[in-house]
């Protein structure tokens, strides 16, 4: 009778299989109940031995029989032997003395006892050192370490078998000794908690505390705590809407707030609150969603962000995320929504479209103010990319748009994106934008900019004031969601959608003015497209490596280029603020009497501005209406040749180019040195430096006369910045009621900039900046004054008599 090979009931000796799994170093068989076995039970005569990894067992009987022959015990002890026999045991061995060559039947006679290979120091040194490099070595490795040390494959392949069960055997002993310990803190930390709740103690007196009702303080910290929640429902609401799915689970540890959030298509990517003041050394609320994407709000401990602070930045992601939709929406829709104007060819809003498709997300419009909407599109020569951090960063933005934005902030960083990109960043802005002219007054608008990553390549960046959800703010202008769509297109440049959607105060605004800013061609998107276009292929010029030399300029080095560009900027930027009046300078406007009222005349001080010759200076601004294109009135305005015939400071002579940097493929867009020839001995020579450029939005003409020593080291390289100078010039825009039918019609052709600069009338803004006295403390005169308006007067006429303007 077999009973699964263990026993042979032919010789009654025991079987052992060589395949049994062991992991122990020595087995215990005992009190086995013979009833399993039958009824009679013999015990062996010899036990058949075997060996696991450094012992050695062997199958012995030494059971006792009891008289009714039902119970049988059978031991298997383990050899003693010495430590090193221990170690140097193969497993292998063992193996081969229990394998199924020799147990394979039953019928096969017992063998006799085998001798053990033990391993030597040496074979058990390279074992080890090969464990420590590689604990599972490959059957190549195994072949070689089995012929360098002379063992048999198996058992190279066993003693690593144990070894590695040897040492997770160590480990988890190790990692269940420092449980039971870490279990013992606990249960005495739980016993110490007990205690102490049994017997509460005083803190102030030390004596027993007595439970009574809960403190006014207590209670207020509760109801706290309870509205502090109710905002991080709502900030988790918020995160999951803007990540594109619903929130998890959150819970609040001591020292983090963690909210588990979804994940869209930007796994990985976090975006980051932070307090308005961030401080070096600040703890962080880290809202995670457990795969190293996260939300972090950095918070100033010594200035606690409020429960209001919440409940404002949760409004304004809400109104970001509803300004992000209605964009994208708009910026999708064609018709009915946007119709081509008859008047300039412009995209303008539908507005009984738009209040029957979307809901104003700003609130009801103000009384006395009316709304503007266009829609314009164009390749712009940058990726999306580097025009979104352009359009996020308030510097870098209103270097962008110099003679349209005055001055810009940042107010506060309410999430800086994800993943370190621009995907989900929310400022929350101030801008001063302008017109040049001084019968516009600048718009000062406060609002919310967002950026979001649609796509691979495509982004939208939009903005949205925010008078409606804050208390006490309220202008004159409010921009409802505007911005831009940008996708990268496969030749580096992209392809820009902008969308311009403001309500304004118009009684403010000049009657001149009024059509040209109801139609979109003063603050809408036609404007801010011909812009970004004309800056951004002047960046592309100046980067470039092979510049096309104007005829007959004086050679600069590209240091003395870059100071001759720098110089004009600041010329340019001092110019459009004394024009609009920005709150950069800090102009006194002047009543006076005999003056006309569409002419402004501002003054202030200059002291200490290495920038500016120091004393009183004068601004002198006003702005007409020419009954001649703006294309022809810029030619003529920027013509060094016809100059004479109304710049009083040329001498009454032609003046001569002497420098020239290109700013654009239109010859036209470029800063020039000019130099005007003296009529006799007894005058001196002047340079003029001047910057000229044009779009299909509009032109500028900006001239200021410099120093020649101070002009030279300029054009060498030197610093620009002590270069004193006072600007004066034009500014150009394009007439909306005549002649502007074919604006964008002869724009998309390619005909110079754009129809609304070929035809029609123009609006010409004439601005002087003048130093009346070099005495800061001096007071100014009314004859300074009456000066300088007649000088604007007399250049006008001549401008007039110039194009032959005299009879209209």
């Amino acid at each position: 009778m077999n009973f699964n090979g263990f026993l042979d009931d032919g010789s009654g000796a025991s079987k052992l299989l060589s395949d049994i799994p062991y992991n122990n170093n020595h087995f215990s068989f005992s009190a086995v109940d013979t009833t399993m076995l039958g009824t009679t039970a013999i015990a062996p005569s010899h036990s058949r031995p075997f060996s696991s990894s450094g012992l050695s067992l062997g199958l012995q009987t030494n059971g006792e029989m009891s008289r009714n022959g039902e119970i049988f015990e059978s031991n298997i002890t383990r050899k003693s032997s010495r430590g090193e026999d221990v170690e140097s045991r193969s497993e292998s061995d063992n193996a081969e003395a229990v394998s199924g060559d020799d147990l394979d039947t039953s019928d096969r006679p017992l063998k006799k006892k085998k001798r053990y290979h033990r391993h030597t120091p040496k074979q058990i040194q390279d074992l080890e050192s090969v464990f420590k490099e590689c604990a599972h070595p490959d059957e190549k490795q195994r072949l070689d370490l089995s012929r360098r040390l002379n063992l048999d494959p198996r058992q190279v392949k066993f003693w690593f078998q144990n070894r590695r069960t040897q040492m997770k055997t160590q480990i988890e002993r190790h990692e269940n000794a420092l449980l039971r310990q870490e279990n013992d803190k606990l249960r005495a930390e739980n016993m110490s908690v007990r205690e102490a709740m049994r017997n509460p103690m005083c803190g102030n007196c030390g004596g027993p505390a007595v439970i009574g009702e809960i403190s006014m303080e207590e209670q207020h910290l509760r109801i706290e705590n309870s509205r502090l929640k109710d905002e991080l429902d709502r900030v988790c609401a918020l995160t999951g809407k803007f990540l594109g799915r619903s929130n998890g689970s959150h819970h609040i540890p001591d020292s983090a707030l963690v909210l588990g959030v979804g994940v869209g298509c930007n796994v990985g990517g976090g975006f980051t609150l932070s307090s308005p003041v961030l401080p070096q050394a600040s703890p962080r609320f880290e809202i995670s969603n457990g795969t190293g994407s996260g939300l972090v709000a950095t918070v100033n401990r010594q200035q606690p962000v409020s429960v209001s602070d919440f409940d404002q930045r949760s409004r304004y992601l809400d109104l970001a995320l509803a300004a992000m939709d209605e964009l994208v929406k708009m910026a999708q829709t064609r018709d009915p929504l946007w119709v081509r104007s008859s008047d300039t060819g412009i995209e303008v809003l539908n507005q009984e479209e738009y209040n029957t498709s979307f809901s104003r997300c700003v609130g009801p419009k103000p009384d006395g103010f009316v709304s503007e909407a266009s829609k314009e599109a164009g390749t712009v020569i940058i990726n999306s990319l580097a025009l979104v951090e352009t359009l996020m960063d308030s510097e870098r933005w209103a270097e962008m748009f110099p003679s349209m934005i005055s001055r810009t902030s940042t107010t506060e960083i309410i999430s800086s994106g994800m993943g370190g990109s621009r995907n989900g960043a929310l400022h929350l802005m101030h801008a001063e934008l302008q017109l040049l002219s001084p019968l516009v007054p600048v718009r000062q608008v406060s609002f919310l900019r967002f950026c979001k990553q649609h796509a691979e390549g495509v982004w939208a960046v939009v903005d949205v004031s925010i008078d409606s959800i804050r208390e006490g703010s309220s202008s004159s202008c409010r921009r409802l969601p505007s911005g831009c769509l940008v996708q990268d297109m496969a030749n580096g440049c992209s392809k820009v959608t902008w969308i311009e959607h403001t309500e304004y105060e118009e009684n403010r605004i000049h009657r001149l003015y009024r059509p040209l800013l109801s139609c979109g061609l003063a603050f809408g998107a036609h404007r801010w497209m011909a812009a970004l276009q004309r800056q951004c292929e002047c960046l592309t010029i100046l980067m470039s490596s092979t510049v096309s030399p104007s005829p007959n300029p004086t050679p600069i080095n590209c240091n003395g280029r870059k100071s001759m560009l720098k110089l004009a900027k600041r010329m340019t930027d001092n110019f459009c603020g004394g024009v609009c009046a920005s709150s950069l300078q800090k102009w006194s406007k002047l009543n006076v009497g005999n003056v006309d009222e569409d002419v402004r005349i501002m003054t202030r001080k200059s002291v200490n501005n290495p920038g500016e010759p120091p004393g009183i200076i004068l601004n002198a601004a006003t702005s007409v209406w020419m009954p001649v294109s703006p294309r022809r009135l810029f030619d003529f305005l920027g013509n060094e040749r016809l100059r004479s015939e109304w710049d009083i400071l040329s001498n009454g002579g032609p003046m001569k180019e002497m420098a020239h940097i290109a700013k654009g493929h239109d010859h036209s867009n470029s800063v020039s040195l000019l130099r005007a020839s003296a009529i006799n001995a007894n005058q001196s020579s002047m340079l003029i430096l001047q910057e000229t450029s044009i779009d299909a939005a509009g032109a500028l003409v900006v001239y200021a006369p410099v120093d020649i020593p101070a002009m030279q080291a300029v054009m060498n390289g030197g610093d620009s910045a002590y270069v004193a100078l006072l600007p004066s010039g034009f500014a150009i825009l394009p007439n909306a009621q005549a002649g502007t039918q074919r604006c964008a019609a002869e724009e998309r052709n390619g005909n110079g900039n754009g129809g609304c600069m070929e035809e029609g009338g123009s609006l010409l803004t004439v601005a002087f900046q003048i130093l009346v006295n070099s005495l800061p403390t001096a007071k100014l005169t009314v004859e300074s004054v009456e000066t300088v308006n007649n000088l604007i007067s007399c250049t006008v006429q001549k401008i007039k008599a110039a194009l032959h303007c005299d009879s209209t």
